[in-house]
C-alpha cells in the first residue's frame, strides 16, 4: 500500500473526515438556509465539550499545580489547532498580567505558520521536539498537544517528547480513540462529528478547539489566584480602555469612590490587584505588594493577613 492511500484510509476511520450525504446539495440551498444549518452544527459543540468536563478538569488541576511551581503551558498543533494554541497562549499576558515566557504557543512551521501554510511542518514529530528542545521543557511544564483528528506527527511527537523530559502531556483531539489521546498523560476528546464541509477542521472541531482551551487557561489562572471572583484583578492596562476597565474593576471589587481608586493605583504603579488591597485591606501600596508577595498572589489570602 503506498503511503497516500495508507493516509487515505486512515482518514476514512476518522469521524471528522466523515462526509454528510444529507449535506451533499448544501450549495443549492439559500444563504439563510446555508447559514441555519451551519449555526445548528455549531450548537452541537457545546454538548460535546460537556462530555469532556471530568477529564479536563483533571488536567486543570494538574497543570495548575506545576505552574504554582514556577511551570509552563505549552500549546503545540499544526494548522489551526497550532493556531488555536498560540491566540489562546497570546491572550494570556494582557488578561491576566502572565509573563509570555509561561503560557507559550507552538505551532508547526513556526510563526509564519500562522498566516501562511508551511508545507510538511505537521508531518515532522522530529520539529515537535526540536521546538521543546528550544524551551528547555521540563519536569514543571505541561504540553498540551492540539489535533482535530488525533493522527497530527508534530502534535504527537510532542507529547511524546514532552514525556520523555518528565512534564505533564495532555492530548486534546476530536475523535475518539486518538493515537494523541493514548500518547498523554490526560486524553480529552471532543467528539463533534462531521464537519459541514468534509474534513474542514477549522469549523466544528475549531470551535471546540477553542472551548476547551479557553477553560484550559481561564480556570488555571484562576486556581492561580489571577482573579477575585469574576474580576480580573491582574489584568494588565496597557491602553485607555484597559486603564477604564481597571478601574472599574476596582470599583466593583471595593465600592470605593472614584477619588480613593485614584489614589490607591496610584500608591500601587497601577496595579488592580494591589490596589484592590490597599482599599479592602486598610494597608499601604508597600505593604499591599509584600502580602500578596507572601500569598503567592492570591488575593484573599492576603486580604485575610491584612485584616
Amino acid at each position: 500500500m503506498t503511503a497516500h492511500a495508507d493516509l487515505r484510509a486512515q482518514l476514512d476511520t476518522l469521524t471528522t473526515e466523515a462526509f454528510r450525504q444529507d449535506l451533499a446539495e448544501i450549495d443549492r440551498l439559500s444563504t439563510l438556509d446555508i447559514a441555519r444549518t451551519m449555526n445548528a452544527e455549531d450548537a452541537t459543540v457545546p454538548a460535546a465539550v460537556a462530555a469532556q468536563l471530568p477529564h479536563i478538569a483533571a488536567a486543570i488541576d494538574a497543570i495548575a499545580v506545576r505552574m504554582a511551581r514556577g511551570g509552563r503551558l505549552v500549546y503545540a498543533g499544526a494548522g489551526t489547532a497550532g493556531r488555536m494554541g498560540v491566540l489562546d497562549a497570546s491572550e494570556c499576558p494582557p488578561t491576566f498580567n502572565t509573563d509570555p515566557a509561561d503560557v507559550v504557543g507552538l505551532i508547526a512551521g513556526g510563526p509564519s505558520a500562522m498566516v501562511k501554510s508551511v508545507e510538511g511542518a505537521e508531518d515532522s514529530p522530529e520539529l515537535a521536539a526540536a521546538d521543546l528542545t528550544a524551551l528547555g521543557i521540563g519536569p514543571d511544564d505541561t504540553v498540551v498537544g492540539i489535533s482535530a483528528s488525533g493522527r497530527t506527527p508534530y502534535a504527537i511527537g510532542a507529547v511524546a517528547f514532552a514525556r520523555t523530559r518528565g512534564a505533564l502531556t495532555v492530548g486534546l483531539s476530536c475523535n475518539a480513540g486518538s493515537a494523541l489521546a493514548a500518547a498523554a498523560e490526560h486524553g480529552i476528546e471532543v467528539v463533534v462529528g462531521p464537519e459541514l464541509l468534509t474534513g474542514s477542521t477549522r469549523l466544528k472541531a475549531g470551535t471546540a478547539q477553542k472551548l476547551v482551551l479557553n477553560l484550559i487557561s481561564t480556570i488555571t489562572m484562576i486556581r492561580l489566584g489571577k482573579t477575585y471572583g469574576n474580576l480580573m484583578v491582574d489584568m494588565r492596562s496597557s491602553n485607555e480602555k484597559l486603564r477604564a476597565r481597571a478601574r472599574r474593576i476596582v470599583a466593583l471589587a471595593t465600592g470605593a469612590p472614584d477619588a480613593e481608586i485614584e489614589a490607591a493605583l496610584a500608591a500601587t504603579d497601577g496595579e488592580v490587584k494591589n490596589a484592590v488591597l490597599v482599599i479592602l485591606g486598610g494597608v499601604d501600596g508597600p505593604k499591599a505588594a509584600e502580602l500578596l508577595a507572601a500569598s503567592h498572589g492570591h488575593l484573599r489570602a492576603a486580604l485575610t493577613e491584612a485584616r
